[in-house]
């Protein structure tokens, strides 16, 4: 067990920083203000607290600025392992990139830039001269406007940038693409006013990721469809019954084939020489190109002969490298176009509407949705999909939210709800005031995570990263031994003349070289993994890393947090003491905690509102992760937190509530305790269940959490779980070390479940660390896997997964090494009687990347208990 290596981050500014003194972000004071209404305030749905965006990361003061970019790259031309192989080795040497990554699915890389270094510009010159990849940059984040323009579209690019936009680029000769900031500048506003002249809505592009390597394919489709009409000629000339007509015949032949050679194969040339000279790698072109070659020039050879004379005895044979060429073209093509459509097919982005209802002064009309701006009023139609995340402000209604959550249940939405991106309103009529934009919205948010697991490489996809980098070698030798016996069998045995033997030996090298295909063995992993990206976020599971799926399977001890993991994070409160004036603690207290996000905190502020209490100022609140929150106002200092933080654990009050297996939160003025609460929280519905499956399937389970120890007891008494197999009132760095404990078990395999800040630690310690959805940024963001919604069955679901996912794996590894054996022995001659011709084995593509295709689509109708 290799061991994540995790510092502790308790002592960080992300945990001791205090919700209720952060300054507001530039999106709080341009948006529009809340209502006032405490149901807008309070009201939450299970994908909004996952899908809130980013904070922008602050500046360095004391350095000053890090002039570093993150930087996504759309490569044109991948098609096999051997492309990325050379990519990443065209990249790595480049001292201005790191954390690079590189996804032959996606066509994609991405790296960090180091601009002190290096420029944007000069990696893509790079890639361009050493690979002959073509590579457009691409932006995921942010929002964009595509805009056409009646005049020269170019000459916007010379004027000044209006106020809030960030980058003008064209797309084509008709097409702009504006980079804005939707804080500064709405799209209807930039459409009309931005710039001197008003400007037009381009029509919809659909996403990079939607359309991987689509130019390249179009590209690809035309040069296959010329190779086939400049083939057929080739074709009729050889095999038809005609006049006898060589010499002509052959110069038609020579013609076609000659423009096939140069125009359609002549592209694998510079290819396969960059990537041997620049990168040191032998790569499925260079394959191509030595078969290709061999046969072309041999015809050309025999054909020479032919005009003086002097036949050879085999002829020349222009309709092999012609349908050679063609077939080869063909099969890229295909498994190009069943590639992207595998990958559009479990694209979330689809559930992203295109329109929208909006009212405006009392008016409604549909606009395109990429027009919407904060702030916006719309109309829901019954029936009909919900456009972007909102809060709802008139009306009620059923919504489905089944195809982000995987719940198939309908939601009620009424005033006060939020309401997600691709959901489906059911009965009713909602208005939603919109809170998030389409290309920021919920929708976007899952997506961007899914496309990072898919550029993520799992532990498996090492070992086809070695064998593919062995395959090319291994062909040519094989290549070389196939010519060497076939010349030695014609000569010694079968009694040719050397010209004839070697003839023979050539197509059957041909052959060899040709049907060999590493891309099934590069596509094994990566195929399945995004298929496998795709069915969990339908079930509202999003894998961040390729190797979360893969390792799911082996799990072998469970380890929850209690609140809100295996409890629902409803707490209330149960019974309330004060010991000093109840009214001047009720009103500090809240002003302590109103804005805690914390779940015992957020309860007793709930309390507190219900019962109208009025917060006072306090001043320099912070929070201590595992132990509670202070702060101070008039020269007095306040704590609220837990019993043990507080020193009065062994208070008798204390004790009885304990007893009861209720939270205990406490409150103290100078280290004079004034008030305890008691708290009591429910099991999540499907926890007795989960804990079953797990204990019947012979994984451990255990809860750890900082919650008192009658909380915790009482919580593993209701669900099963020992008492060895409890550990209570643990801090970050406790439950940190329970999980290194565990770990140091020989092949065992550590997931935690869990949701707040306190657990970001063991979330990044183990294995596995699964974020529930309830829960906080810090932790989301350290874990491998999240959970859309709060249900704990779906963490038997990730496993079942993962199992499926890996057995199609080795099935995939199995069919590509199958396939290279039995086709390389099958052209090389080995079964005599039987042989694949030269000609046909560029159908070997097709035949070994369309089984590895079909067999990880096979996920999406998978049955999962």
């Amino acid at each position: 067990m290799i061991d994540k290596k995790v510092s502790d981050c308790t002592q960080q500014d992300c945990c001791k920083a205090s919700a209720a003194s952060k300054p507001l972000s530039k999106a709080e004071h341009s948006k529009p203000p809340p209502i006032s209404d405490p149901e807008f305030q309070r009201s939450s749905s299970h994908v909004d607290s996952i899908l809130t965006p980013k904070e922008k990361g602050q500046s360095d003061l004391e350095n000053g600025p890090i002039f570093s970019e993150h930087v996504a790259l759309s490569i044109q031309g991948m098609t096999c392992t051997g492309c990325e192989t050379k990519l990443h080795k065209s990249l790595q040497g480049l001292k201005s990139i790191g954390n690079l990554q590189i996804s032959l699915l996606l066509s994609r890389v991405e790296f960090d830039i180091d601009l002190n270094v290096g420029s944007v510009t000069d990696v893509m010159d790079h890639l361009k001269r050493t690979t002959e990849f073509d590579c457009k940059r691409i932006t995921t984040k942010g929002q964009k406007l595509d805009v056409v323009r009646s005049e020269a579209p170019s000459d916007l690019l010379d004027q000044p940038l209006p106020n809030g936009v960030t980058e003008i680029s064209l797309l084509d000769k008709q097409a702009i693409r504006v980079d804005y900031d939707s804080e500064v500048i709405g799209a209807r506003v930039l459409l009309d006013r931005g710039f001197s002249r008003p400007l037009q809505l381009a029509p919809l592009r659909p996403h990079p990721s939607t359309t991987v390597d689509a130019h390249h394919m179009r590209k690809t489709g035309l040069m296959t469809l010329l190779s086939m009409v400049l083939t057929i000629p080739v074709l009729i000339l050889a095999w038809a019954p005609l006049p006898d007509h060589p010499i002509l015949y052959g110069a038609l032949s020579l013609a076609f084939a000659t423009v096939i050679q140069v125009v359609v194969a002549g592209p694998f040339y510079p290819s396969a020489i960059k990537a041997l000279v620049f990168t040191k790698v032998m790569e499925v072109d260079l394959l191509i190109v030595l078969s290709t070659s061999a046969a072309y020039v041999f015809s050309v050879v025999s054909f020479g002969f032919l005009v003086n004379n002097k036949p050879l005895a085999t002829g020349e044979f222009f309709d092999t490298s012609a349908l050679l060429v063609t077939l080869i073209m063909t099969g890229r093509f295909i498994s190009a176009t069943a590639r992207q459509r595998a990958v559009a097919s479990i694209s979330i982005r689809s559930l992203q509407s295109p329109a929208a209802l909006l009212i405006d002064d009392s008016d409604e009309r549909e606009i395109d949705a990429r027009l919407l701006q904060y702030g916006d009023i719309l109309k829901i139609a019954p029936d009909s999909r919900i456009t972007t995340d909102g809060t709802v402000i008139s009306g009620s209604s059923e919504v489905d939210e089944s195809m982000m959550t995987g719940e198939a249940k309908l939601i009620e939405k009424s005033r006060g709800s939020t309401v997600i991106a691709g959901s489906v309103n059911h009965s009713g009529i909602l208005q939603v005031r919109v809170t998030r934009l389409p290309g920021d919205n919920s929708v976007s948010a899952i997506a961007e995570m899914v496309d990072e697991a898919k550029l993520s490489k799992p532990k498996s996809q090492d070992l086809a990263d070695v064998v593919a980098g062995y395959f090319i070698p291994v062909v040519l030798g094989l290549t070389v031994i196939t010519f060497a016996v076939w010349m030695a069998v014609g000569i010694t045995i079968r009694k040719n003349s050397a010209s004839e033997a070697a003839i023979q030996a050539i197509t059957y090298g041909i052959a060899v070289l040709i049907v060999s295909c590493p891309c099934a063995l590069g596509l094994a992993v990566p195929m399945v993994i995004v298929i496998a990206g795709g069915v969990a976020a339908d079930h509202g599971i999003i894998f961040k890393s390729g190797s979360a799926i893969e390792n799911a399977r082996k799990v072998s001890h469970v380890v929850f947090d209690k609140t809100g993991t295996l409890t629902e994070g409803r707490l209330r409160v149960a019974a309330e003491h004060y010991l000093k004036e109840q009214a001047s603690t009720q009103s500090l207290l809240l002003g302590l905690i109103s804005n805690i996000k914390h779940p015992v905190s957020s309860a007793v502020a709930d309390h507190l509102i219900s019962q109208n209490v009025t917060p006072a100022r306090v001043q320099g609140i912070k929070t201590l992760t595992g132990k509670g929150v202070e702060g101070s106002l008039a020269g007095a200092h306040f704590r609220a937190g837990n019993s043990r933080w507080l020193g009065v654990e062994s208070w008798p009050r204390v004790q009885s509530l304990l007893s009861r297996g209720l939270t205990v939160f406490c409150v103290a003025v100078n280290n004079d305790l004034h008030a305890i609460f008691g708290l009591e929280d429910s099991i999540q519905p499907d926890a007795l269940k989960t804990v079953n499956s797990l204990t019947a399937r012979g994984i451990a389970v255990s809860i750890v959490s900082g919650d008192d120890d009658g909380a915790v007891q009482s919580i593993a008494t209701l669900l099963g779980i020992p008492s060895s197999h409890t550990k209570s009132r643990c801090l970050p760095a406790e439950k940190q070390k329970y999980l290194q404990t565990l770990m140091a078990t020989p092949n065992s395999t550590i997931l935690f479940c869990g949701d707040g800040t306190n657990d970001a630690i063991a979330l990044a310690q183990a294995y596995i660390g699964v974020h529930m959805n309830s829960g906080t940024d810090v932790a989301r963001s350290a874990a491998d896997v999240l959970l859309v919604r709060p249900a704990l069955g779906n963490i038997l679901l990730l496993m079942d997964l993962s199992r499926a996912t890996f057995r199609r794996i080795v099935f995939n590894f199995a069919w590509a090494f199958v396939y290279n054996i039995f086709a390389i022995t099958l052209a090389a001659g080995a079964f005599v009687r039987a042989r694949v011709p030269p000609q046909y084995a560029g159908l070997g593509e097709i035949v070994s990347v369309l089984p590895v295709i079909l067999i990880a689509l096979q996920l999406k109708w998978a049955k999962f208990a």
